[in-house]
């Protein structure tokens, strides 16, 4: 009988690691700087724009959107079709002060923000992320809008 126990509870950590590790977007390990350089590399590559969100797994807001990113069809097509998307961690373990200075201080807006680099790492524009919440979470028209109005299509137009 103690043997089925902790092979009944060992069944259960790993399940529960799975589940946690999934809710973990965000590397505390990873310096930003050198993540944000090589989501500049395969922008270039693929002509896509670069989407950072500015966070930490520490944030509820945070998790949520990056949930709603993978979960939802059409926010997760326009983000694979025209961005390189990236978790860019702001935690006390690690604020990653250089890469927020390279995103012009995005973390003066809350948490999770936005920022839009294009495939060169140029910066583009913040997006406060209250502008896009909806009751207790967020709201798809608007992340959508918000996503279409900085894809690499819908900024060049003019050129």
């Amino acid at each position: 009988m103690k043997t089925l126990k902790f092979l009944f509870l060992g069944i259960c950590c790993l399940f529960a690691n799975e589940i946690f590790a999934q809710t973990k977007p965000y590397d505390e390990s990873i310096d930003a700087l050198s993540q944000i350089k090589e989501a500049v590399t395969q922008a270039k590559k693929e002509n896509k724009y670069i989407l950072c969100q500015v966070g930490g797994n520490w944030c509820k807001w945070c998790l949520i959107f990056a949930e709603l990113s993978q979960n939802n069809e059409e926010i997760k097509q326009i983000i694979d079709e025209n961005f390189v998307y990236i978790h860019v961690n702001y935690s006390n373990k690690n604020k990653n002060m250089e890469a927020m200075r390279m995103l012009k201080n995005p973390a003066r807006f809350g948490f999770p923000v936005f920022v839009i680099l294009d495939s060169e790492g140029n910066y583009l524009h913040t997006q406060n992320s209250v502008y896009l919440e909806e009751d207790k979470g967020y709201s798809v028209k608007k992340v959508l809008d918000f996503l279409s109005q900085w894809t690499p299509k819908s900024v060049n137009t003019l050129k």
